[in-house]
């Protein structure tokens, strides 16, 4: 059972790889959705609705799936209207954009609610100090936004963790893949060789979401500190 396990146990170091490269493109995207939001700029505040409607309307597989083969027909094909050549891209890479892509959504209403409910007159004081308004953001706004963005952040990041099991379906090589090709391996020598190995997958994925609930709990404590001080 050793050399299964320990193919089990590369393959989780792949799905951290894919979480966390995903959680960057998604809190990339859901500021940057965030900020058109609230902006009050007709366009961008009618682009931020329609990519958080239709990602949050359709199922992860879904998704998945039409990003991965439509968008890279689509880029081809706008490459040969330019006159270059196609490209393919790799299972990794097309995983971790999509999964960011599809939560970047989630993360926008995080951090969207989040900026809302800030007092505004904090921000008009920053201005009226004289500060610019990448200033305000920086100081005034950031700090508390993540205190407040954290606990929505937590479940966002939890669930995006347990959707990397999806990217075994575009060929990628994780934990489920791995787990699933031990036991199909190991169906002769091993007794329920297949619940067994994908039982030790279902584990390494509580561990690590244990771990996560652990650290954002922390930061979260960390970033309420001076709060709890405050109202105590």
């Amino acid at each position: 059972m050793t050399p299964y396990l320990l193919s089990i146990l590369e393959g989780s170091l792949l799905v951290l790889q894919v979480g966390l490269a995903s959680l960057l493109v998604a809190m990339v995207l859901g500021m940057a959705g965030a900020v058109a939001k609230i902006s009050g700029r007709p366009m961008a505040v009618w682009v931020a609705n329609v990519y958080a409607t239709v990602i949050r309307g359709i199922p992860d597989l879904v998704l998945m799936l039409l990003l991965f083969y439509g968008g890279q027909i689509g880029l081809n094909a706008l490459l040969e209207v330019v006159d270059w050549d196609p490209i393919e891209i790799d299972p990794f890479t097309a995983g971790v954009l999509t999964i960011g892509f599809i939560y970047g959504a989630y993360m926008t209403e995080t951090f969207r609610g989040a900026i809302l409910a800030i007092p505004k007159g904090q921000m008009e004081a920053g201005m009226a100090f004289g500060m610019r308004p990448w200033l305000v953001f920086w100081r005034i706004t950031l700090p508390q936004m993540v205190r407040l963005a954290l606990p929505g952040f937590t479940n966002n990041w939890l669930v995006l963790m347990k959707s990397t099991a999806l990217v075994s379906l575009l060929g990628l090589h994780d934990m489920t893949y791995l787990a699933k090709q031990a036991g199909a391996a190991a169906r002769g020598e091993i007794a329920n060789a297949p619940l067994l190995f994908l039982a030790f997958a279902a584990l390494l994925y509580l561990a690590m979401t244990s771990v996560s609930m652990l650290v954002l709990g922390w930061l979260e404590k960390k970033y309420s500190m001076g709060v709890r001080q405050e109202q105590g």
